[in-house]
């Protein structure tokens, strides 16, 4: 910036204009607006397989200027990269750039990852690009290619100034995909960063000024909010524009700069299965102020003392427990001679409550294992460890009391937000996902991002075998030993998915009993991801896994093993989302390869258990040994279910941030 532009003649000293922190503000919506957006959703989420046809022009833009650039040497591709840069700068301002503009751009790219990778986009991933262009999710089947495809919209918003934000469900996908591409963006004179977890303040400072930084989704939501968190001590950005001209920091560190443009790798399990669970930071309570292990000690004592139905409710579907007036009344009976915590009822309630929970709702291996003598989080979705995360308000301590452990300090909320209204502040928001239809009414309701069906390079040649429903777990473990047993007889790999950490190793047990040789990728056994995913389409090659490999996992088949079938995936179990099976189901048959699939149900897992599976379970078991094809139906029945509570439950939280929103705007608070 020049000196006149920062100080004009006769008007004395003024500081630049900066947005010190670029983001969209909260759009406050009426109730009328939610209930249009909702219905629209509805007509909106059957058109996607129909947009896709409207993003055909985008390759004729691109074919006009092939030849031209691959005429070029590397020195004039390089200039035309610069030369682009004003113009996309200046379509951006003004919104999404035409098809010319953008046919040009991802004809560039296109020759760029042709020489640095030896990779050339297809037609389809062209498609893709040019739909998140225009704000869509791509729904690309998996194995399609959406890490190449990304680079065209992602490179150009960069090269037009729009500083990037690639976002997926975890570390290991975020780097892996960060050096993949890594050198289309170094030719085009990107740079590139990564955020990950462990990295110090300072280090995050300097990767959010480059103009592409990957990561996971929970590690930049909360480098938001500990921004959001400097902000409020000072807010407005008089202090930032200080700071720009004087080079010095006088106000708390900031980590980004802003909120611009996002790119959701896995966009329906970012948006949409994490978008139950709040994003919280918190710290240690005030001095004096610690946990009382009496406490703990008397609710989970009280808590053992209250009968089931009578007393309390569990709730497994809504992950909750309600405690009836009887259940009160024993409690205050049970606590009439303390004069501690547990003596005040609003305390001792919570404690009560959050103790059922740890004990009925929250299982070992499931939702969380022991590691190192400490509790450590697995996140349900992606079957992966939450390092350095808590659960709140005493949970994690009742669940370090139930496992017999040392507690650890309670811990108060500093700043919360949900990923509802943490994505609706991006200036323009974008993904991808194989599994995006069974959720576009919702992605569209919440999030105002319409799905775009993009259509296979390659015909999908995957075989899909009948649901098999046996009437326990032990004889359904059985069978999947038994049947990748008779497989790998004939050299074919398999990868047997699982729920949960429990779920793995019962598989291991089944198939160690029948000497079948096999790997196992779980939470607590993630150490040689990258190599069990190589090994994973090899010759005779069996993988246990839980959703750790059903997200951005590409298993590469070994040589002769198309011819032999393919991978072949076997399901356990069906989960809470039939976009969760999808993924794991995507697993073979990528790219035009062969693969099957299978299922293997009992009437003991886990989406069957609870009461409110009574009707489902009751039509499986008879049903089963008549038809047990129909049988699987009813877990489906059941799946539909679920997913339609999850959904309430995640617009009931949306409702209920909403209103807290208001209530810290109006304290002055802005989380």
């Amino acid at each position: 910036m020049s000196d006149q532009a920062m100080f004009p003649q006769g008007h004395g000293l003024h500081l630049p204009e900066v947005i010190a922190y670029d983001e969209r503000p909260d759009v406050k919506d009426e109730a009328l607006d939610r209930i249009s957006r909702k219905l629209l959703g509805a007509v909106i989420s059957r058109g996607s397989a129909g947009r896709s046809r409207r993003l055909k022009p985008i390759l004729r833009a691109v074919r006009r200027h092939a030849d031209a650039f691959e005429a070029l040497d590397d020195a004039g591709l390089k200039a035309h990269a610069q030369s682009l840069r004003a113009q996309l700068r200046q379509a951006l301002l003004s919104g999404t750039p035409k098809v010319a503009l953008l046919g040009q751009s991802f004809a560039l790219v296109r020759e760029v990852a042709h020489r640095t990778l030896g990779m050339r986009h297809y037609d389809v991933q062209i498609m893709g690009a040019y739909a998140m262009m225009q704000g869509q999710i791509a729904e690309m089947r998996t194995g399609e290619g959406k890490t190449l495809c990304a680079t065209l919209a992602v490179a150009t918003m960069a090269l037009g100034g729009v500083p990037v934000h690639v976002i997926t469900v975890n570390d290991y996908l975020a780097e892996r995909d960060a050096e993949l591409m890594q050198p289309v963006y170094a030719f085009l004179g990107l740079d590139v960063g990564v955020i990950l977890e462990g990295q110090s303040e300072a280090e995050r400072q300097q990767i959010y000024k480059r103009a592409v930084v990957h990561g996971a989704n929970k590690e930049i939501a909360f480098d938001y909010l500990r921004d959001r968190m400097v902000l409020r001590r000072q807010p407005g950005n008089l202090h930032r524009k200080v700071e720009r001209i004087t080079g010095k920091q006088i106000g708390g560190a900031l980590r980004m700069n802003g909120l611009h443009f996002a790119l959701i790798d896995e966009a329906d399990s970012v948006l949409v299965d994490e978008a139950r669970t709040p994003l919280v930071i918190s710290g240690a309570v005030s001095q004096g102020q610690g946990h009382d292990i009496e406490m703990f000690q008397s609710a989970m004592v009280a808590a053992e003392q209250l009968q089931e139905g009578p007393d309390y409710k569990v709730l497994a579907s809504e992950r909750r427990v309600v405690v009836s007036k009887r259940g009160l009344e024993k409690l205050d009976e049970m606590a009439a001679d303390s004069d501690g915590a547990f003596g005040v009822p609003v305390i001792r309630e919570q404690a009560v409550v959050q103790a059922l929970t740890a004990v009925h709702l929250f299982h070992r291996d499931v939702d969380y294992i022991i590691k190192d003598d400490a509790v450590q989080i697995v996140d349900e979705n992606t079957g992966r460890v939450q390092e350095d995360r808590s659960w709140s308000e005493g949970l994690h301590q009742m669940i370090e009391l139930k496992e017999g452990l040392e507690l650890s300090d309670l811990r108060e909320t500093l700043s919360r937000i949900t990923y509802q209204r943490f994505f609706r502040r991006y200036g323009k928001v974008a993904g991808m996902t194989g599994t995006a239809r069974d959720a576009a009414w919702e992605l569209y309701s919440v999030y105002g991002l319409k799905v775009a069906r993009i259509p296979t390079n390659k015909p999908d040649i995957r075989r899909f075998a009948r649901d098999r429903v046996l009437k326990t777990e032990e004889a359904k473990w059985d069978a999947i030993a038994a049947r990748t047993h008779a497989l790998i007889q004939t050299g074919v790999p398999v990868l047997i998915g699982t729920r949960s950490v429990a779920a793995s190793e019962a598989a291991s047990a089944a198939l160690a009993q029948r000497g079948v040789m096999h790997d196992v990728l779980n939470a607590r056994q993630d150490a040689d991801e990258a190599a069990l995913i190589t090994r994973a389409g090899q010759a005779g090659a069996v993988t246990v896994a839980t959703n750790m490999a059903g997200r951005g996992t590409d298993i590469k088949l070994g040589a002769g093993m198309a011819d032999l079938g393919g991978l072949h995936v076997i399901l356990s179990e069906r989960h809470d989302s039939r976009r969760v099976d999808r993924q794991l189901e995507g697993r073979c048959g990528r790219q035009g390869d062969p693969g099957q699939v299978e299922v293997f149900l009992s009437l003991g897992d886990e989406l069957m258990r609870s009461n409110s599976a009574r009707f489902s379970r009751r039509m499986a078991r008879f049903i089963r040994p008549m038809n047990s094809r129909l049988a699987g139906s009813f877990f489906r029945l059941r799946q539909r279910k679920i997913e339609k509570l999850h959904a309430r439950m995640r617009l009931d939280l949306l409702e209920a941030d909403r209103s807290l929103g208001n209530l810290l705007a109006v304290s002055g608070q802005l989380e």
